[in-house]
Parts: C-alpha cells; sequence; structure tokens
C-alpha cells in the first residue's frame, strides 16, 4: 500500500509537494473507503481535481518517472544518458537544481521510506529506510556527496558501491544483483501499473490477457453486461501471422519480416451484439471490432476492465489520468466504487485525476480522499486536501467547489466579449 509520495522541482511543482494516502480519524464509509495492514491505515482511492493546466497530470507524471527509473536506472543501456527529469522551469533557482522523489509505503508489515534527488547529469542523494511495526525508523542505506553508504541491515549493498554509476540508483543496482530487500522494494514499484484515460493500445493488450483466464473472462463478460452498452459477450482474437506475411514484399529479409510480424501482432478484441427480427425476437449474435466499430466511451471501458481486476486482484497501486474522459459519469463512478468496496479485499489503491464533479459526494469520497491542485502566477503548482478546509460532515462537496470555495477552479474571463470586440474586416 501507498502511504505518501513526495516531489519536488518537478515539472509545475516547484515546492515539496506530498500526496498522503493515509487516512485521517475520519470514521466515514471506513469499511468500504479504508484498508488496513498492520497498524496502517491507508485509503483506497484518491482523487486529483483542478483547473486544466494545473498540475494534476504533472503528480500522476512524477510517480511514473520515478518507477520507471527505478526499474531502468541500472540498466547498461541507460549508461551516459541524462537522467529523465524536468525541473521547474520558470524560476533561475530551480531549472538546474536537483528533483525530489519520495515514496512512503507498506510491504506486508513492514514500511519502507524511499527516495532520491537527481539532476539530469546524476544522482546527487538518495536513501532507503525501514520501519517495522512501532519501531522507529532503520536506515538501510545513504548516499550523499557522492558517497554510498550500506548500513548493517543492508549486507546485500556491500562491495556495489563501486558498481554504481553516477546515473544510476544504488537500489537498481543491489536489486540487479538480487539483493533480497533491494528486490523487495523494486518490486513494489515495477506492480504500480499507469495509465492514462486517453490512452489506446497497450490497456486494450491489459484486457485481452485477463479473457485468457477463466475466471476473469467471465467476470469481464458479465461486467460488460451490467454497463449497458448493448455488448452480449466480449472475445480475444489474435491477427493471423500467415495473413500478415502476404502483406511483405519478397525482398525483405526473413528476419526483418519476423520482427515486423512480432510487432504488428496485437491482440483485438470482438465485441458481441444481438441482431433482432422484425417483431424484436433474437436472431443471432453479430460480431463488432472493439477498435472499429464501437464508440470511444465503450472502447474506454473495455481497456480498463483488465488494469482494474488486475490491480484489485493483485492488491497493488492503478495511478489513472484524465480518468473519466469519454465514460459516463455513472459509469465511472461505478469503477471507482470497485476500490471503495469490501470487493476490494486485498486493499488495491486507486490514484486518479478528474474532472468529474459528481463524485464530490460523501457518499463516494471522505474528505481525505479528495485533493485538489492549484497554479499560482509564478506557474508554481500546490497540492492540498479537501480535509484541510472546514466542510460539515455530510455536505455535498461538489457545490461548494463550484463555486470556488476550495480553489482549484479556473477563472474565466468573458470569451464573448473577446469576439465581439474583435476588429472586422
Amino acid at each position: 500500500m501507498l502511504l505518501e509520495f513526495t516531489t519536488a522541482n518537478y515539472r509545475s511543482f516547484r515546492d515539496r509537494v506530498t500526496l498522503s494516502l493515509v487516512a485521517s480519524r475520519d470514521d466515514s464509509l471506513e469499511d468500504e473507503n479504508v484498508g488496513t495492514e498492520s497498524s496502517y491505515r491507508a485509503i483506497r482511492a484518491a482523487s486529483i481535481y483542478g483547473s486544466n493546466g494545473s498540475g494534476k497530470s504533472n503528480l500522476l507524471s512524477a510517480i511514473g518517472r520515478m518507477r520507471r527509473w527505478v526499474l531502468n536506472s541500472s540498466k547498461d543501456s541507460q549508461q551516459g544518458e541524462q537522467i529523465p527529469v524536468s525541473p521547474f522551469r520558470l524560476n533561475t533557482q530551480t531549472e538546474s537544481a536537483a528533483s525530489l522523489f519520495e515514496a512512503v509505503f507498506l510491504v506486508g508489515a513492514q514500511k519502507y521510506r524511499y527516495g532520491f534527488e537527481a539532476t539530469t547529469a546524476g544522482v546527487l542523494s538518495e536513501w532507503l529506510l525501514v520501519q517495522a511495526d512501532s519501531i522507529r525508523e532503520t536506515t538501510l542505506f545513504v548516499r550523499k556527496d557522492g558517497q554510498i553508504k550500506p548500513g548493517t541491515e543492508f549486507p546485500e549493498g556491500k562491495g556495489l558501491e563501486e558498481r554504481t554509476r553516477p546515473n544510476a540508483l544504488f537500489l537498481s543496482v543491489a536489486a540487479q544483483f538480487n539483493g533480497k530487500i533491494a528486490s523487495k522494494v523494486v518490486a513494489w514499484f515495477e506492480s504500480i501499473r499507469i495509465m492514462s484515460g486517453l490512452q489506446e493500445g497497450p490497456p486494450t493488450r491489459f484486457t485481452a490477457e485477463a479473457l485468457g483466464n477463466p475466471t476473469n473472462r467471465a467476470i469481464i463478460r458479465e461486467m460488460v453486461r451490467q454497463a449497458d452498452i448493448g455488448i452480449e459477450d466480449i472475445q480475444e482474437r489474435e491477427t493471423d501471422p500467415a495473413q500478415l506475411q502476404l502483406a511483405f514484399p519478397p525482398e525483405i529479409p526473413e528476419s526483418m519480416r519476423e520482427r515486423i510480424i512480432e510487432d504488428m501482432r496485437r491482440p483485438a478484441l470482438k465485441t458481441y451484439h444481438r441482431k433482432f427480427d422484425g417483431d424484436r425476437r433474437t436472431e443471432e449474435l453479430v460480431e463488432f471490432d472493439l477498435s472499429r466499430d464501437e464508440s470511444a466511451g465503450t472502447k474506454k471501458f473495455v481497456q480498463l476492465l483488465g488494469p482494474f481486476l488486475d490491480t484489485l486482484e493483485r492488491g497493488s497501486l492503478l495511478v489513472v489520468d484524465e480518468f473519466e474522459a469519454r465514460l459516463h459519469p455513472k459509469l465511472s463512478r461505478t469503477l471507482v466504487r470497485l476500490f471503495n468496496s469490501t470487493v476490494n479485499q486485498k486493499n488495491a489503491q486507486l490514484v486518479f485525476a478528474s474532472h468529474d464533479p459528481g463524485l464530490l459526494n460523501p457518499r463516494y469520497l471522505r474528505r481525505d480522499q479528495v485533493w485538489f491542485v492549484e497554479k499560482a502566477e509564478s506557474g508554481a503548482s500546490s497540492l492540498y486536501p479537501l480535509s484541510d478546509f472546514s466542510v460539515r460532515k455530510g455536505s455535498l462537496f461538489e457545490k461548494e467547489y463550484l463555486a470556488g470555495e476550495f480553489g482549484a477552479v479556473p477563472h474565466l474571463g468573458d470569451m464573448q466579449e473577446v469576439l465581439l470586440r474583435a476588429p472586422k474586416e
């Protein structure tokens, strides 16, 4: 379970901000919206609201950027490359300074705190601490001023200091050499799934893979039926490589054909709709191609099902930008409730950016599950929770949010006036 994520000097976040998933003392929706592991309580879903361009996507991007660098920094292919950080560019003091990333999370009964500071040139500092039960944190290793110091509780790091490049994370190197603790931490980052609600392609593959499991196949088919989108069945089909071969000119080498075929072989999802006669009697099921024949909202819903089911099954973290894009509000709220319910037996978590004010309702979300991102005149984004405000318990958050009482809404000018004042030709 993710407890906290912190970033600073990354894209529009100039100053340090922390997204906390630690549950407050509020006891509302306790059984559905809060998960407990060991002695820790954490919310199962966190929503991020804000104007267009406020920085919501940048916050979720920071989680993805940290994940990718943890997984890839020790690979030989990264040798000599710049670290892909993106500092705040609208201030002379930050444009060349280090970016900060830190995550606090649970693996079993142990709480880990891992983070690093880096510029494009190299890692300036890095740390890993662990806390078991109520015992205070123990430093497993620390890296600062070019020196890496593994602690006595991290023997797997001994001798790897000199093997760690300036642009590589020590944690990643230790995991590459099969360090027990490092591998456990890296595996937690690997379990995170990042996706955009406007994305197509890879999410379809996840749903296709889920259909390969008989249990998940039955669940997906029934959920598609329950969504009232007219689909009676859904199946996965793979492109026939023999058909792909026919498209190649004879002069293309066989090895190149194989690589292209492998790249082109993508699972295609077929949906099935009922066909009726003139008396509204069912005659047969008609096959449709998901990518070609279905609406954008239907494709989005089907693409989300695979990642959602996989995350719930593994008890991991799913991060979704533009979550409700293309979805009917009732459908997006139903998906969120999969996490905020007793169905979520493994305490899986969902962090998502949204513009849907209908979710700002105490029936769906607690106050500690709602976060706002607002951008100042300086171009710097800030992050703060709804629980910072004195909101009467049980009141509708939607009304106050749209009225601007929590900030994080656009201050629109008069666009009609702009057109009226435009010079006429």
